[in-house]
């Protein structure tokens, strides 16, 4: 059972309608007992970090997290925001994260801000540093869509699964065993998007 985690922020439908185009079944949930009996995860976001954080802590989520994907090796893939909430620290509300990725989320420091719009918007390629089974049928430099004035920075480059060039090089996605997450949307790349969901579905 592949359950889309609710906590209050996230483009849930969107992400939901994706595995429908894949005919993959998915429960959108915050209940405990059905995070307790899911086979895979994926934590959404858009929005605020600090209020990520708070709204899992109020939903009684993050111990149930920690036992499944850190004791379980439950595979989760975070999107955006989600992903940003496996690092230790955030820059945005200056709020600690789940901490299950070594990094600190920092915010775009660009040298021309007319040039170098923050947030970073648009479709972007990407780079892979360090291949995963999820690379399946994915180009070296496709494209992808962001959104997001927030990056990571990983202090272990073997978490670093993808990097992208705006300015400057900044990590777009990253995986540790069963933890993976993209910074871009994969919901919203249409077929490259579409075909690392499939991947991740058929772990």
């Amino acid at each position: 059972m592949l359950v889309i985690i609710d906590y209050g922020l996230g483009n849930l439908r969107s992400v939901f309608k994706k595995f429908k185009e894949l005919d993959v079944t998915s429960i959108i949930s915050s209940d405990i007992k059905v995070i307790q009996a899911a086979d895979k995860f994926v934590l959404p976001g858009v929005g605020h970090f600090k209020y990520g954080m708070e709204n899992l802590k109020k939903l009684n989520i993050i111990d149930i997290l920690n036992e499944k994907v850190i004791t379980q090796k439950t595979p989760i893939f975070g999107i955006c925001l989600g992903t940003q909430l496996f690092s230790k620290h955030s820059e945005e509300g200056d709020c600690e994260g789940l901490g299950w990725i070594d990094s600190e989320v920092v915010r775009f420091n660009v040298s021309d801000r007319i040039k170098y719009k923050v947030p970073h918007m648009g479709w972007n390629n990407i780079s892979i540093l360090n291949g995963n089974i999820l690379n399946t049928n994915i180009n070296e430099e496709e494209n992808f869509y962001f959104v997001h004035s927030y990056h990571l920075i990983c202090e272990d480059q073997s978490d670093i699964w993808m990097t992208t060039k705006y300015d400057y090089e900044f990590v777009s996605a990253i995986s540790r065993d069963n933890i993976f997450g993209t910074q871009f949307h994969p919901e919203k790349s249409q077929d490259a998007g579409l075909q690392l969901l499939k991947n991740f579905v058929d772990l």
